[in-house]
């Protein structure tokens, strides 16, 4: 999917915003269930190592991350937030989380990726061959190359923590809704 620049540069900055939005509506709308909670929680988990793990190997525009999950998918960062967001749609219970959720994603962090991905492919002439060989965001099933291990240091730096106390509030009050 390809966006105009001037369409993906208007819409980067809106991601804040919008994210308040999704928090606003998450914690009017959701109405979980200790069921719900057990079988979206999972999932969100399952995205928060997948952010995690990419935060331990990205060195942002220093070098041209392909080990960790970069070594399967080229956006692993925005692979774990879409995790994160399905999981928490499951256990708040509410289709129309779902739908806004999803039109976020469709309408502001696609055309944020392709941004992106513009960047690094002028940071780093390696980049095309990475991008021919590592799909962008449903992850490839293969051998990755080992050749740098996940460091806890990055992770701080990318300050990927932030993701986790996040998590950690939204559960908190779905929780206390399925009280």
């Amino acid at each position: 999917m390809n966006f105009p620049k001037s369409y993906a540069d208007r819409v980067a900055k809106l991601r804040v915003p919008f994210g308040f939005v999704l928090v606003a509506a998450f914690l009017w709308l959701s109405e979980p269930t200790w069921t719900s909670l057990a079988t979206g929680l999972p999932v969100s988990i399952a995205g928060l190592f997948v952010r995690g793990w990419a935060a331990g190997h990205l060195e942002k525009n220093l070098a041209l991350t392909e080990t960790g999950p970069y070594a399967h998918v080229r956006n692993p960062l925005y692979l774990g937030t879409l995790a994160v967001a399905a999981g928490l749609v499951i256990a708040s219970r509410r289709w129309e989380l779902g739908v806004l959720f999803a039109a976020v994603f469709l309408m502001i962090y696609l055309p944020v990726v392709e941004l992106e991905e513009q960047h690094l492919r002028t940071l780093f002439p390696e980049y095309e061959d990475y991008a021919r060989r590592v799909p962008k965001l449903v992850p490839s099933v293969g051998r990755a190359r080992a050749t740098k291990h996940f460091r806890w240091a990055l992770y701080r730096r990318n300050r990927e923590y932030e993701a986790l106390a996040g998590f950690i509030a939204g559960v908190a009050v779905l929780c206390g809704k399925a009280i």
